[in-house]
């Protein structure tokens, strides 16, 4: 016990999750809060931010829920600075904004293509670069991107948002090339069919029995089951030398052909 403990024990970490007012992202702030890690909760909502703050309290770890809208620079370092200036330092973020759109690709406005970039791609572009440069400065760090399994190939009706993840994988894998010599480790988790906010007014019945079809294991993921994932790549003794990898959570989706 003790081994697996300093194998995946996250005590005296601290974690940046944004996105973690929600379904998905929240299970993983819990996670590493489980494993010991002090977590900033980082959402739009702030009231869902603190909310989910104040839950893990409950594991003897420091939290602090703070609104963050990830299209703003200032927001985003203003959560790093509060985090460098109570903890000292970041050494996990979990880069998990998202917004979605089932809407027919002739009719996607650029209102609309912008918006779901700003947030899906440009924030995480912006996060890591903010959170990043205190990696970098600390040679010290693992960010763990949420991609997706319409990041490629791409899946029907989500275009803009398969997209955005697709750029994500790209991101990723620049980052982790150019960020390990300084043992800044940058790497992606790719869900399958999780039922979050963003997702479920696409999932009808006829395309949740196209879902099934396709994964082998014949059902959607349950939030917590991303969370094992996330403590291995947030852990440096546990994943030291893997950067740039996607790791696909997604039931066997991924695999699947005829």
């Amino acid at each position: 016990m003790a081994y697996i403990q300093d194998l995946f024990g996250l005590d005296g970490k601290t974690a940046a999750v944004i996105g973690g007012g929600g379904v998905l992202a929240g299970a993983m702030a819990t996670g590493l809060a489980n494993a010991g890690a002090d977590v900033a909760v980082l959402d739009l909502s702030e009231e869902r931010a603190k909310e989910r703050a104040a839950s893990i309290e409950k594991f003897g770890v420091r939290s602090m829920g703070l609104k963050v809208d990830v299209t703003r620079k200032a927001d985003i370092q203003s959560a790093c600075d509060a985090m460098v200036k109570e903890w000292g330092k970041v050494d996990i973020l979990i880069n998990a904004p998202g917004i979605n759109s089932g809407t027919p690709f002739f009719e996607i406005t650029e209102e609309e293509w912008d918006k779901i970039m700003q947030v899906n791609l440009k924030g995480v572009f912006l996060a890591s670069q903010i959170f990043g440069r205190q990696m970098v400065s600390q040679e010290s760090g693992s960010i763990i991107n949420i991609s997706s399994a319409s990041s490629g190939p791409p899946l029907s009706r989500v275009y803009t948002y398969a997209v955005s993840k697709a750029g994500l994988n790209n991101l990723t894998q620049n980052l982790a090339r150019e960020w390990a010599p300084k043992n800044v480790r940058v790497n992606a988790i790719a869900p399958g069919f999780f039922p979050a906010e963003q997702n479920r007014k696409l999932l009808t019945k006829e395309r949740t029995e196209a879902i099934f079809r396709h994964t082998p294991m014949a059902r959607f993921g349950n939030p917590e089951e991303l969370v094992g994932a996330t403590i291995w790549l947030a852990s440096e003794k546990a994943s030291g030398f893997v950067t740039g990898a996607l790791i696909w959570v997604d039931g066997g989706f991924s695999a699947m052909t005829i």
